[in-house]
């Protein structure tokens, strides 16, 4: 291996190690123990008898990015507001091989989102019904979130904008 490619290595591991140290000082926000249709069931209600949409955040606390999108949103009080003046904003976790009956089930409900990677966040309006799937890759800014961009994807599907 030659000195240059040693040194390439060298970085993208010391990135990587960086992400995961990152990740697990991060607050776990997916809750492992709940079936995931049911919480998106109970979602849905809340948003119904609120006027409001859901949005999942679909992932888990195996995924950097998901803790990384999870503490940025809570941290911004603007993102913070539109969030709860619009939405019930709930964490689904989802284990991509998993193979479960379960998992599956999740996929075909959320209109195969997974495909998009993870997190990707899922627009249900208070039918429980798919509007949008957000690849959150798009939310992106360097090693974060880009604040501009959130908050034009949460403005862009209250209920009051696509209505």
């Amino acid at each position: 291996m030659k000195l240059h490619e040693i040194k390439i290595t060298l970085t993208l591991f010391l990135a990587l190690f960086a992400i995961e140290v990152n990740a697990q000082t991060l607050k776990k926000v997916y809750d492992e123990n709940i079936n995931p249709i049911e919480q998106i069931d109970q979602a849905v209600e809340k948003a119904k008898s609120s006027d409001k949409y859901v949005i999942c955040q679909v992932g888990g606390n195996w995924c950097p990015w998901c803790l990384m999108f999870a503490d940025f949103i809570t941290k911004d009080d603007k993102i913070c507001k539109i969030i709860d003046d619009n939405f019930v904003y709930i964490h689904v976790n989802y284990k991509p091989n998993s193979n479960s009956e379960q998992a599956e089930a999740l996929m075909k409900m959320l209109k195969n989102c997974g495909r998009f990677g993870f997190p990707v966040l899922v627009v249900l309006d208070e039918k429980g019904e798919v509007l949008h799937i957000q690849d959150s890759s798009f939310l992106e800014e360097g090693k974060g979130y880009n604040q501009e961009k959130v908050i034009r994807f949460f403005k862009n599907w209250t209920p009051k904008a696509v209505k």
